[in-house]
């Protein structure tokens, strides 16, 4: 955490915004700005359905309006989502994102980014899984 703070001091700022060029150090802040421009918001407030970019967002929202506070322990991490930023999309398992863009977003930048080696574990873990569901598909018709 504390090289992650330093580099925000940095002059050089590795990580452009395609959008209007602004830079970032680190690809998580570039990432939680380019939702600025897209529109995506993937946390959504069960009470009043209002969305946000970021979970603390939400969580602040939650008990500033709503009156929910959140029952995390000290240091507890919380379950994380896999969202795709090309459509929002928002799944429980990074294998359920791949699956989703592959299918929905095959030209997106995420394919091309996600490492040969992340895309052969999950090609492994997925095949089964798919050949189940086409076998499926086979006796339906």
């Amino acid at each position: 955490m504390l090289n992650r703070h330093v580099k925000c001091h940095s002059q050089v700022k590795r990580h452009l915004c395609t959008f209007c060029g602004k830079g970032f150090n680190d690809t998580f802040d570039l990432k939680r700005h380019v939702r600025t421009h897209t529109g995506i918001r993937p946390y959504k407030c069960e009470v009043c359905n209002k969305a946000f970019t970021q979970r603390c967002s939400l969580e602040s929202h939650l008990k500033k309006i709503h009156g929910v506070q959140q029952q995390y322990a000290y240091k507890q991490r919380r379950d994380k989502l896999y969202v795709c930023e090309d459509c929002g999309y928002t799944g429980p398992t990074q294998e359920d994102l791949y699956l989703h863009v592959s299918s929905a977003h095959p030209s997106s930048a995420f394919l091309k980014k996600t490492s040969k080696k992340l895309a052969a574990v999950l090609q492994n873990k997925l095949s089964p899984v798919l050949q189940r569901n086409s076998k499926d598909d086979d006796k339906d018709e």
